[in-house]
């Protein structure tokens, strides 16, 4: 019903009101491509960055499913450095800033559209109305730009911010359809444009598909009158559309091919490629007909539904990038996508496997038996066909049905994932009788209530609510959290947060000074929930629309992911469009606050003070409360520390990695900035596979030798000696290159059943204990070991690797060492971790961030002994130069630097740990001196400000006292001991159950004080060993009594 307009409001006029909607828009966009642009890190940041920036830099193929449309982008962006190879990675994060712009403003737009079909509502559109519409598309849009999780996206070189500007742009045009369905013949051509953008979005990221239910709801509510029965048929059209694009079309456009080319070449006697020209000329033959057929016709609908799925298959074409640069043989060529046999392995992203949605097994359910999966096949020259190389005989296990449920969250064997689980929910479970090995045994399987409290517990709550709750109520700290009460979580009102988290009064200032460290006050979160309310009340088909794009984009990927705990990093990236949902109601907020407060106060300026005062409360405090732990200017530390791995190393060297830190940065700083592209990297994850040691390990690159090796393709190819079972027959060690010999054999005699029933003959090891002689004239003549310890050379390495057998892997690195016969130089990035060190630690000379291969053998530090976290005997002459003068700091001693945890954790326990284990050998060869500038350069370049003292600060002020330092060590410890006394008396606060959740914490400050003791104890610094120990005394009868 109108109502009158007793304050005689301006009617605003519909151009005016659209000129100052696209300005606005605009200026949105300006502005918050500004805050990026100020904010960007200047390189290359962690994680899958330099993966991403140096397949954009050079068109190369990244891991599965690729982006290839990302990379052209990015690579376009990248020309902006006018050959500047340094400033490359500058631009590309550049091209997330005008991204993340781009979805300002159309979120803008958007809400300004949902907006005016509230306000609409209650008469004719003044200027009034048009304020506060402007208000609401304001305080969203920039509730979304200062957001935690979409910000971080905004500043460095990844999918995700690109792929939510092609979501919030397809969302704002079927809106924008929406509104000119009555005021334009060819409205059509929206859902067409949509379908296109979809297309393309794919070879960004899938997440864009996502919105397909949301904007088919549009469509609906547009074109028919809602029912309960409508609503109903319109979500089973709207799922089925998104099932049959993500899980038929996008597959089954390359699966098809691949069957093509595999019928014409096996059946046909073609050649190859044969069967994917016919496939593609078919399927332009097929749209040329169908749309010839359908427009003569008149078949609007059917002519419809042709283009859109023709301009999917237009956009799709963007990865056809791949298969050119795969082919190119660049020297990133990950999977090795060159025809169409690979591409749909890559696309199917078959190394990842699969994980259970439905209905499957619990973590701890007996496998039964096992079935056969699909067969690998792989090109063969000679034979001009496609072969099997790979039957997967018995790969696909069956479990026993009593430990099955449907909707499985609890399903991972693997690791530490079942300690996990059990960590987040007390499986009380049932017990079952089952017989492994011919021996009876009971087996706790959880009960599918348990199951379901995972889901919430974790799965919802922890991998979700809080990162919901991050972005608009307040955040904890940046801090990976896997449950603590102390790290990572959301946070609220000081009066919730007691109930929740504990006491929230004099907070230690290990928990306020960390950059993470935002309260919001609940504020974004309030004003999103009312103008969600709001919206369902005045407008409940539009509020059901931008739910399920909040739900998809949200709860859904929950649902689909099924996480495991003790995820490697934080995931909210993932969720970034169901916080730009949320955003949207946040703007419609404060149309609500605006449309309550008229009915109290009659003035033309309330929607403006309104407006006000929510940019203040909302965007304005949430900048000013991210702005530190967001702005990555002026850090340099990712790209630094990859060239500090690469300086560590010997000329011509070979370098194993293993994780995404200790790789994908090394990537960036050899394909972009050309650092030390003599050395080949090997990563020990990818080494796995076959494309991999066939693609990158055994091709020059740039300056960079191929890995040398004695085993053929054949030999290792997918499905041969994935994975070789060690079956001790022979004493003593044996010589790793005529092992290597015995196991690459084909000869049968070199085969063994696994058991006496079994029908298979299977490759073995027929050892576990190695040996690779040394030739001393040699090591000594290529620098592997100085003239000054050439006495201690010994004849030969003798190691043992432990375990049931080894993977691939491990094969090729044992074949390495046998054919290199110390050539070339061996290292370790000491980042890996011992699993991809093969029991050669012995033999490890601590050189930088990496270990070098030595023939020198040095016993292995007790693992008790935490003055020792690294491996190895340490060469200081090359340990102090690089240190001293070869590596670089990225800026880290800048206190307007924000040192996120990545950089931290590197930095404690690698740098720190660095400077204080060659301090203490420098203090041995009776260097202190030299000892002590070696500490105070990591004091220097790691300042406490950003890199907090943790455990590793015990041994850099104990090596001060070795090096006769005293008043700086004492500086360290006096500190530490302030530290530790004010989280105890905080730890100590905590009253009933969350108390005893904090016995680890507890425990470890509890260890410091203990250690700070006995350090000064033995250095004879009693006035700090007293307050140590009457402080330990303390806190120890305390934690004692309150256990």
């Amino acid at each position: 019903m109108k109502t009158s307009n007793p304050l005689n409001y301006k009617k605003m006029d519909q151009q005016l009101y659209k000129k100052i909607n696209n300005i606005l828009g605009w200026l949105t966009f300006g502005f918050a491509t500004m805050i990026f642009m100020m904010t960007i890190e200047p390189t290359v940041s962690f994680w899958d960055c330099g993966e991403r920036i140096s397949c954009a830099f050079k068109l190369q193929v990244m891991h599965p499913p690729g982006a290839p449309l990302y990379q052209m982008i990015a690579r376009v962006f990248s020309l902006l450095s006018f050959g500047d190879n340094s400033m490359a990675a500058y631009w590309i994060n550049a091209m997330s800033a005008v991204m993340g712009g781009l979805c300002v403003m159309f979120i803008f737009w958007t809400i300004n559209m949902l907006g005016r079909k509230i306000v609409n509502l209650s008469g004719e559109f003044t200027t009034s109305k048009a304020v506060a519409v402007f208000g609401a598309g304001l305080v969203g849009a920039l509730t979304l730009t200062f957001s935690d999780s979409f910000w971080f996206t905004a500043v460095e070189a990844e999918v995700y911010v690109t792929s939510l500007f092609m979501t919030a742009f397809v969302f704002w045009v079927i809106l924008k359809w929406e509104s000119s369905f009555y005021n334009e013949k060819d409205n059509l051509k929206w859902v067409v444009l949509i379908s296109f953008v979809v297309g393309l979005s794919i070879g960004v990221h899938m997440l864009n598909l996502l919105a397909i239910p949301a904007i088919a709801f549009v469509y609906y509510f547009k074109k028919y009158k809602p029912t309960a029965w409508g609503i109903v048929a319109a979500g089973l059209i709207a799922f089925g559309i998104l099932g049959f694009v993500q899980g038929v079309f996008i597959p089954y456009v390359v699966k098809l091919d691949w069957l093509f080319e595999r019928f014409f070449v096996n059946s046909v006697g073609m050649p190859f490629h044969s069967g994917t020209i016919i496939y593609l000329i078919l399927i332009v033959l097929i749209f040329a007909f169908g749309l010839y057929f359908t427009q003569k016709h008149k078949r609007i609908v059917a002519n419809t539904i042709l283009l859109c799925f023709m301009f999917i298959t237009i956009g799709y074409t963007s990865f056809f990038m791949l298969i050119i640069r795969s082919n190119a043989h660049v020297p990133i060529n990950e999977n090795a996508p060159k025809d169409a046999l690979s591409l749909e392995a890559y696309l199917g992203r078959e190394q990842y496997g699969s994980w259970p949605l439905l209905h499957g097994p619990y973590y701890n359910a007996p496998i039964t038996d096992a079935t056969d999966g699909n067969p690998v096949y792989r090109k063969d020259i000679e034979s001009g066909k496609y072969i099997i190389s790979n039957e997967r005989k018995s790969t696909e296990y069956v479990y026993d049905p009593r430990f099955t449920t449907i909707f499985p969250r609890m399903w991972s064997s693997r690791g530490i994932h079942p300690m996990g689980y059990e960590s987040w929910v007390q499986i009380k479970g049932v017990p079952i009788r089952v017989e492994r090995r011919r021996e009876p045994e009971t087996i706790i399987k959880p009960t599918f209530i348990e199951n379901i409290k995972f889901f919430f517990r974790y799965q919802v709550d922890h991998m979700y609510m809080r990162y919901l709750m991050w972005n608009f109520s307040g955040r904890q700290s940046d801090i990976q959290s896997h449950g603590s009460l102390t790290r990572g979580n959301w946070l609220s009102l000081p009066f919730i947060d007691n109930l929740r988290l504990g006491p929230q009064k004099d907070l230690p200032e290990s928990v306020t000074s960390n950059p993470g460290y935002s309260r919001y006050f609940m504020l974004p979160f309030i004003l999103g929930i009312i103008g969600l309310i709001y919206q369902a009340r005045k407008t409940p088909g539009n509020a059901f629309v931008v739910f399920l794009l909040f739900f998809m984009t949200g709860l859904a990927i929950v649902i689909y992911l099924n996480q495991t705990p003790y995820q490697p990093r934080e995931r909210d990236y993932s969720y970034i469009g169901s916080f730009y949902a949320f955003s949207i109601w946040v703007g419609l907020g404060v149309l609500a606050i605006s449309d309550f407060l008229s009915k109290y106060i009659k003035t033309k300026h309330l929607p403006a003070a309104v407006t006000a005062v929510c940019l203040l409360a909302v965007p304005v405090v949430m900048a000013k409360e991210n702005w530190n732990n967001h702005d990555r200017s002026n850090r340099y530390f990712t790209r630094d520390i990859a060239a500090n791995y690469l300086n560590s190393c010997a000329p011509n060297a070979v370098l194993f990695t293993n994780g995404d830190n200790d790789t994908f940065p090394l990537w960036y700083a050899q394909e972009v900035e050309g650092i030390r592209t003599d050395i080949k990297i090997i990563n020990m994850s990818l080494v796995n596979t076959d494309w991999y040691i066939d693609n990158m390990a055994r091709r020059k690159t740039y300056e960079a030798d191929p890995l040398p090796m004695s085993m053929k393709p054949s030999q290792y190819r997918d499905g041969t000696r994935d994975y070789v079972f060690i079956y001790s027959e022979l004493e003593g060690h044996h010589d790793v290159a005529k092992v290597i010999d015995f196991v690459a054999s084909d000869d049968p005699r070199t085969k063994r059943r696994l058991f006496e029933s079994d029908p298979e003959r299977y490759d073995y090891f027929p050892t576990r204990n190695f040996s690779l002689p040394v030739n001393k004239e040699k090591v000594l003549a290529n620098g592997t070991v100085a003239p000054e310890d050439a006495d201690l050379i010994i004849d030969e390495l003798k190691w043992t690797i432990t375990g049931s057998g080894i993977q691939k892997n491990g094969l090729v690195l044992l074949d390495f060492l046998g054919v290199n016969n110390w050539e070339r130089p061996v290292y370790f990035a000491i980042t890996t971790g011992n699993e991809v060190y093969f029991g050669l630690e012995e033999y490890f000379q601590l050189e930088g961030m990496v270990y070098r291969l030595v023939p020198i053998k040095t016993a292995r530090p007790d693992r008790r002994d935490a003055r020792r976290l690294l491996e190895g005997r340490i060469n200081t002459g090359i340990l102090y130069d690089n240190f001293m003068n070869k590596f670089k700091w990225g800026n880290i001693n800048d206190p307007r630097v924000y040192a996120n945890e990545d950089i931290r954790r590197l930095g404690q326990a690698s740098m720190r740990s660095l400077a204080h284990q060659l301090a203490e050998e420098l203090v041995k060869e009776n260097k202190p001196e030299l000892a002590v500038a070696v500490l105070d350069k990591v004091m220097e370049k790691l300042p406490e400000y950003n890199l907090p003292y943790g455990l590793e600060m015990l041994n850099i002020a104990r090596a001060y006292y070795l090096a006769g330092a005293f008043d700086k060590g004492n500086a360290i410890f006096s500190r530490m001991l302030d530290t530790a006394d004010e989280d105890l008396n905080y730890f100590f606060s905590f009253k009933g159950k969350k108390a005893a959740l904090l016995d680890d914490e507890k425990y470890e400050k509890l260890a410091i004080l203990q250690r700070i003791a006995a350090f000064t104890e033995e250095f004879k610094q009693e006035e700090l060993y007293y307050a140590a120990e009457d402080l330990f005394n303390i806190y120890y009868s305390m934690y004692i009594t309150k256990r």
